[in-house]
């Protein structure tokens, strides 16, 4: 018994020269004195969609008629949106979803929207099922 106590101790004398000292990190933390650079915002996302028949939808809403090429009321909901996110200091993000069969001179249509309203995050999807 004793010779199992002198074996464990002995095991004991020698791992602890091993032993690695934990080190202070030097860590520099943001500066506190601006805290609006600190503050970061999730992006914004938003669905248009693009129908085989020229309708556009943007979160599931309907906008303008499928025969207007410059689809006003589109527009202006994306200027206002994309000043909002100006405001609020947000990316907006865009994806344009489009039916296998919507005509590209309407999703040409929608880029002109997304243009005049300064947004730039544009992404593209192609499926038989646009939100």
């Amino acid at each position: 018994m004793i010779d199992v106590v002198f074996v464990i101790m002995l095991f004991f004398m020698v791992m602890t020269g091993s032993v690695k000292v934990e080190r202070e990190l030097r860590t520099r933390l943001p500066n506190p004195g601006n805290p609006e650079q600190a503050v970061q915002f999730p992006a914004e996302e938003i669905t248009i969609g693009i129908f085989e028949d020229g309708t556009v939808t943007m979160n599931e809403a309907a906008f303008d008629s499928p025969k207007d090429k410059r689809m006003p009321m589109l527009t202006r909901t994306l200027q206002q949106l994309a000043d909002s996110s100006t405001r609020q200091k947000q990316k907006v993000l865009v994806t344009i979803q489009a039916e296998e069969q919507a005509s590209y001179e309407r999703v040409i249509d929608v880029l002109n929207s997304l243009h005049q309203a300064g947004i730039q995050n544009v992404t593209f999807t192609v499926g038989n099922d646009p939100l």
